[in-house]
């Protein structure tokens, strides 16, 4: 117990570290905050007028969408901040001090999960300003609010996983879009998967994205009324396949990134 309780405190003094560099570093800040406010209003303004959502505002439909791809990319910084650690040898020294090997992923992750949901409380502020509305009670919103962390923490994961293998900060920015772009837009982000061509929309209702906008909107109260059921079994039981891909992910690549770390970027 004593040595979980420790790694723990080393995990969140290096959290910490992360999170004093983020409030330093302008581009980042611009990053996570101001980006995702941008999106939301683009897509409102630009599309919302242009794709009609039966029985439902777009603006409505939008959000929980925005919400999901703005915390995967959200996820990425992750990544990016452990491969600019090892870049700058910060990770050789960390490795030389007496800590728990995985208080540096755990940090990392921790601090991006922080991050992330600064982010989601502004992408809200965002869509209520431009005419979302929650319909449902408190304790939906925060399942829903929860879910959608979970699953982002889970995505970091990976990306600092990826930081821990490829050699620098644009291979992984590299990576990160080959992932995000696909899984985001492949999915029920910004349209129906009914409106799908038919390979493609089974593709989307597999999706784990899918998934997790549609148990989001559901959190949320932002199904369009009269909207035909989903026959996929990932939709139909999104916030269980939502949260079975998060815990499979997170436990999946916290070994391998720990065990990496451990390691070395070496062989």
């Amino acid at each position: 117990m004593d040595t979980i309780t420790l790694g723990l405190a080393d995990g969140f003094t290096i959290a910490r570290r992360n999170l004093i560099r983020i409030a330093r570093v302008p581009q980042i800040i611009v990053g996570m905050l101001v980006t995702p406010i941008l999106m939301v209003l683009l897509f409102s303004y630009v599309f919302g007028g242009s794709i009609d959502i039966a029985g439902s505002s777009y603006r409505e439909y939008l959000v929980a969408g925005a919400f999901a791809l703005n915390l995967l990319f959200g996820a990425t910084y992750a990544g990016i901040g452990m491969a600019d650690d090892m870049e700058k040898g910060i990770i050789s020294r960390f490795r030389s001090l007496p800590m728990s090997r995985a208080a540096v992923v755990f940090g990392r992750t921790a601090s991006n999960l922080v991050g992330n949901a600064l982010t989601l409380a502004i992408m809200a502020l965002a869509g209520l300003i431009v005419g979302w509305r929650v319909h449902t009670d408190f304790l939906d919103v925060a399942m829903g609010v929860a879910l959608l962390l979970a699953f982002a923490y889970a995505i970091s994961w990976i990306m600092v996983y990826v930081a821990l293998v490829v050699p620098n900060v644009e291979v992984v920015q590299s990576v990160s879009g080959l992932v995000v772009f696909p899984l985001t837009f492949i999915a029920n982000t910004f349209v129906p998967v009914e409106n799908l061509p038919t390979a493609l929309r089974i593709i989307a209702e597999w999706n784990p994205v899918s998934s997790v906008t549609q148990a989001a909107r559901e959190f949320f109260g932002n199904i369009p009324a009269g909207t035909p059921d989903p026959t996929a079994w990932p939709l139909q039981n999104a916030a269980l396949y939502t949260l079975l891909w998060a815990v499979a992910i997170t436990a999946t690549f916290a070994a391998l990134a720990t065990r990496r770390y451990r390691h070395g970027r070496t062989g």
